[in-house]
């Protein structure tokens, strides 16, 4: 027995023994890590760094960010400021909030700083992009986009998207049983980029195929840099792989259309513009933007998409004032097809004869439904921010931001913080982008507000994005009523696109003519 006991003190003190070494190793690590991110600092800069945290030695403070979701920033912010320093996804970056900071960096670009994004993301998305241009590949890459958003495609496009909104929310209503709004935007906004936006022939089930596909790719989109069984990244790269195939035969059916064709869509403008400068577009080349195209609408368009019918629902007077600006400029009338009439995803039924009654200029009067959408877009704005990489030391906030490093600008802090507001940041209030208050605010609160990002890089697609959601918000309030099929709000996911964790499941109901006519309240 004694032997015994002298056997198990034994064993435990050596546990204890290995238990302090390991730990003394961690701490030694940790320890030699933090300095190796203080000297990287730029000696030639009598500024500091920002204040922070490295984290752990090559995770840095990736498995925070990813578990805290906003929780993450928000409580580095309280405890650092407006500007400190982090390591996410195996680069040290510098966190960015607050009107003035978040100015100086998107009005820095190709001066101050550059577009950078995980390196994650560019193998994922590809070097044909114009989230990986930097410079003068990047200017004629956007001056190509740009004719993909000008006011003429946007006039081609509304009428469809009408249609194809219209007959997403009368399907709600007829489905007989509690909806997951954010699964059914993300499928619809895939629909409506894939069909109306790139213009390829894809029928349902190829839709639904793809749309889980590109979603696969963007969950692994910031992924550790691992290319390695199971990882992210590789993950990642197979969902690419597959995209990439299933697209390929529906732009090679593209580039075999007549040449003299109307350009109707984004693939139409991309091709063309390409052989005016004399160059023949790669397959390569169009499947890397057109997954671009694709990314860029899909998660950011369907959260916000989200965002409105539950910021609606929690605030049914902002319903009433729609319904009384839509019955003032006589569009109070809902489509008077039954609900589960059979039809295109695109537009009514053949044999309804509802046509589409809204044109940009159209939306442009409906003042009250544009501040709603702001207002949305700025208390849950679908992505937190954008990355940049330091081109030279530069101060910031009484900082040094050095060379290399990455910053990350955080649009969800900055609307969070603006003080321009007459009524409190955290409320919904769409009366604050009243015409009244946006001129007493004047120019000065610019970057108070920056859903789309600003300055060289900001967001070609805005235009779109915010007709979208101004169409969903006409077609909901005239056709339906909505209401929760769980006994509570669901708690919203930040990281990486805002959205419920439930994905926000509700019972749609049809309106009678009645309700719809008269502009009653839900």
């Amino acid at each position: 027995m004694f032997l015994w006991g002298l056997s198990c003190l034994s064993v435990l003190g050596a546990a204890g023994t290995a238990l302090l070494c390991a730990g003394l190793l961690l701490s030694l690590a940790q320890h030699l890590w933090t300095l190796r991110w203080m000297l990287s600092r730029d000696r030639a800069s009598t500024l500091p760094l920002p204040k922070g945290s490295m984290g752990w030695p090559f995770f840095g403070e990736t498995l925070h960010w990813l578990v805290q979701g906003s929780r993450f920033h928000s409580s580095r912010r309280e405890r650092y400021g407006t500007v400190f320093k982090t390591h996410l996804l195996g680069r040290p970056v510098i966190r960015v909030s607050g009107a003035e900071n978040v100015r100086t960096i998107l009005l820095g670009e190709h001066r101050l700083v550059r577009s950078q994004w995980p390196q994650s993301a560019h193998i994922l998305l590809g070097s044909h992009t114009l989230l990986g241009a930097v410079g003068e590949p990047h200017r004629r890459r956007r001056k190509v986009l740009a004719r993909v958003f000008s006011r003429a495609a946007l006039e081609r496009y509304v009428p469809r998207l009408q249609g194809a909104l219209r007959h997403e929310v009368r399907s709600w209503c007829a489905a007989g049983g509690p909806v997951s709004v954010y699964d059914a935007s993300k499928a619809l906004t895939f629909r409506m980029a894939a069909r109306i936006l790139l213009g390829l022939r894809l029928d349902e089930a190829q839709c639904a195929t793809l749309a889980r596909t590109l979603e696969q790719l963007v969950e692994n989109l910031f992924s550790l840099p691992l290319d390695v069984p199971f990882s992210g990244l590789r993950k990642g790269i197979r969902a690419r792989d597959q995209l990439h195939r299933h697209l390929e035969g529906a732009i090679s059916e593209k580039l075999h259309e007549d040449k003299a064709a109307e350009l109707g869509d984004a693939l139409d403008l991309i091709i063309h513009s390409a052989r005016e400068l004399g160059h023949e577009p790669s397959m390569q080349e169009l499947k890397e933007s057109a997954v671009e195209l694709l990314f860029a609408a899909f998660f950011t368009t369907a959260s916000a998409s989200t965002s409105l019918v539950l910021l609606l629902l929690q605030h049914p007077a902002a319903i009433a004032k729609i319904r009384e600006e839509l019955m003032a400029q006589g569009l109070g009338r809902a489509c008077g097809c039954a609900p589960g009439a059979a039809g295109g995803s695109e537009g009514p039924p053949p044999d309804c004869g509802c046509e589409p009654d809204l044109s940009l200029a159209g939306l442009g009067r409906l003042r009250y439904v544009d501040c709603v959408v702001k207002e949305v877009l700025r208390l849950l704005p679908p992505v937190s921010g954008g990355y940049r990489t330091a081109l030279r030391t530069f101060e910031l906030d009484g900082y040094q931001i050095p060379k290399g490093w990455n910053v990350m600008y955080s649009i969800r802090d900055t609307h969070e913080t603006a003080a321009v507001y007459r009524s409190p940041p955290e409320g919904f209030d769409p009366e604050r982008f009243g015409a009244a208050r946006e001129d007493s605010r004047g120019a000065s609160s610019r970057f108070h507000y920056i859903p789309f990002g600003g300055g060289a890089r900001s967001c070609l697609g805005q235009e779109l994005a915010q007709a979208v959601l101004q169409l969903l918000a006409v077609e909901l309030v005239r056709t339906a009523r909505w209401e929760l099929a769980t006994p509570a709000f669901p708690a919203m996911q930040t990281v990486p696109i805002v959205h419920p964790v439930d994905g926000l499941r509700l019972f749609f109901h049809p309106l009678t003519p009645s309700v719809a006519g008269n502009g009653l309240c839900l």
